[in-house]
């Protein structure tokens, strides 16, 4: 299709340094971009000229093809949308963006103009923000009431106390545990890219498991390679494994419980993925779904809440996503979705 007048960008918006692109409002798909945009998006303009909206976006938020194409026709109608976005860059890196489109028109054709900004910080800073409040405000506060109030039990008939010590006990271990995944997330989302690791993902998977098979000698712990694949991965990949087994495990109603990991290539994408299978009960769907509104006045139970912040954002850090799947009486999957790195010459 020959290049029309109107599908194309100034070249004044070169030197912005902001994301630029020029869009057909019928098909939603790129006519123009400038430099920016292609760095955020991580495709040339070629490229985004030949694809779907939905092709560099997130798979597993509520970004729909159809849902986005309506804002793209709502700006051309004189509607100006502003969103937030998760996009997939090409690479398989997801990056928070804000966009605001509006509409336009050139040499008689209707157009809309999109500005992209890059919010990846700001949106992990936010939401750590967010579940930390969330932390002191309810957990917290609600675990030093007990603590409390088991004390002055005590102290009003200390021959009496044996209970009440123990519940303390274990008030203070859900604490130190809490603790220990707030500084887990603080370390994921301060991620140093120059220190990762080039590896073969079932080997990094077997590694991230190897202690929990020494802590729970009696749990079936399996790892399986469906395809082999290979990912740039830091000690966030281990966190949010472990995290995902060990729930597996700890959750479990039945003596000798089973998890199984299994690395493959995602179908859709061709990211590494990696799921975690487990026989328990459902994960509570209010957890999930606390996941992306860590402000709401919801507290975070001890037993997965904080752990599934810690999964979320470790394997965001890394520029992949988390999925999961609930059976309606028993069995979860936890499904990790990360950008995917070539083989070396040599097998690990």
């Amino acid at each position: 299709m020959p290049v029309q007048p109107s599908d194309s960008l100034p070249s004044q918006y070169e030197q912005l340094h902001v994301g630029v692109a020029l869009y057909d409002p019928a098909t939603a798909r790129v006519l123009d971009a400038n430099a920016r945009l292609e760095e955020l998006f991580g495709y040339p303009t070629a490229t985004l000229r030949t694809l779907a909206v939905d092709e560099y976006s997130a798979n597993t938020y509520d970004y729909s093809s159809t849902r986005l194409r309506r804002r793209f026709l709502a700006a051309a109608d004189s509607e100006p949308q502003a969103f937030r976005w998760r996009i997939k860059r090409e690479d398989g890196t997801l990056v928070w963006v804000q966009v605001h489109l509006s509409g336009l028109t050139l040499d008689g054709e209707r157009r809309v103009l999109a500005e992209v900004r890059d919010i990846e910080a700001y949106t992990t800073a936010s939401r750590r923000v967010g579940l930390l409040s969330r932390i002191m405000r309810h957990n917290l506060r609600n675990d030093l009431i007990v603590i409390s109030g088991r004390a002055e039990q005590i102290a009003d008939d200390p021959g009496d106390s044996a209970e009440h010590v123990e519940k303390i006990r274990q008030m203070a271990d859900d604490i130190e545990r809490m603790t220990e995944s707030v500084r887990q997330i603080e370390r994921a989302t301060t991620p140093d890219t120059a220190h990762r690791n080039h590896r073969r993902a079932v080997a990094a998977a077997s590694d991230a498991v190897a202690d929990l098979r020494e802590r729970y000698p009696t749990a079936a712990i399996t790892v399986e390679e469906a395809t082999p694949m290979w990912f740039s991965v830091d000690g966030a990949f281990a966190q949010a494994l472990s995290h995902a087994v060990e729930n597996g495990i700890a959750h479990a109603t039945e003596s000798g419980p089973t998890v199984t990991v299994t690395v493959d290539e995602s179908p859709n994408t061709g990211r590494v993925e990696i799921r975690v299978s487990d026989d328990c009960p459902p994960i509570p769907a209010v957890e999930i779904e606390a996941l992306d509104a860590p402000g709401e006045n919801t507290s975070t139970a001890h037993g997965t809440g904080v752990g599934l912040f810690v999964m979320k954002w470790s394997v965001e850090s890394l520029g992949g996503e988390i999925a999961f799947e609930r059976a309606e009486e028993r069995g979860n999957v936890v499904s990790f979705y990360l950008p995917p790195a070539a083989p070396p010459d040599a097998a690990e």
